[in-house]
């Protein structure tokens, strides 16, 4: 499994024949390594872990482009399919699990907000979930989405058993550099972790030092990819 890193929540993860992607925001980010029309190529899947505009992303014109299926939850797929033209979704919702073919998706809880804004006015977007790709030989991924720390992350851990974190990590509207250390320590044991939803805009912490620093002591790697460069994963 190779998972590369784009800013934000953005990852694009590839094994077998598949590309996924999570959270494709790309040409509204500024910090996108290289050309956000590379980021998308190729894609196969688009998962979406909540209905905010820096999560959706791109994520309409690159399934239009390449012919991705989008997995979102119900609310998130009506609201593409009726305003951008999205034909192929996949509505999930939370607890719920899915079998695209080579691999499946859970749905699981995640505690942030659920409408955000279009024109003037407030839109219900559904919840907000975490992610978990599961496909056979390949390392168990969990992406956590926007997202703070909460007790039941431990049935997550129970049920599902992830070797790969992707972290919230830069406060305000997440959970900042302790509380995700404090989440990761006290209830997975994964494999290696990589912080994400940092640095991308003032109100974020800068990097992942502080993140990193607070994993000291830990058997976890953390692995910090720049941003672009993709990092290698086996099972």
């Amino acid at each position: 499994m190779r998972i590369v890193w784009s800013g934000q929540s953005a990852f694009r993860v590839e094994f077998a024949d598949k590309v996924v992607l999570f959270d494709p925001f790309f040409t509204s980010y500024p910090g996108v390594a290289g050309d956000p029309a590379r980021a998308g190529e190729g894609a196969t899947h688009i998962c979406l872990t909540h209905g905010h505009l820096d999560h959706l992303g791109d994520a309409a014109e690159i399934a239009a482009r390449t012919g991705a299926r989008v997995i979102a939850n119900a609310e998130v797929c009506s609201w593409l399919s009726a305003t951008k033209g999205v034909e192929a979704t996949e509505p999930v919702n939370t607890g719920g699990s899915l079998d695209l073919g080579g691999f499946t998706v859970t749905f699981v809880r995640s505690a942030h907000s659920v409408t955000d804004m279009e024109g003037a006015g407030f839109m219900p977007m559904g919840p907000p979930n975490g992610i978990v790709l599961a496909a056979p030989g390949e390392p168990t991924l969990y992406h956590m989405g926007q997202t703070d720390l909460f007790g039941s992350m431990a049935l997550i851990e129970e049920l599902h058993r992830p070797d790969i974190l992707l972290v919230p990590i830069g406060g305000r509207f997440t959970m900042g550099a302790e509380r995700a250390a404090c989440a990761v320590r006290r209830f997975f044991r994964p494999k290696a972790v990589i912080p994400c939803h940092y640095g991308s805009f003032p109100d974020f912490a800068p990097d992942a030092d502080a993140f990193v620093a607070a994993m000291e002591g830990s058997e976890v790697q953390v692995v910090v990819p720049p941003l672009g460069m993709g990092v290698r994963f086996t099972a």
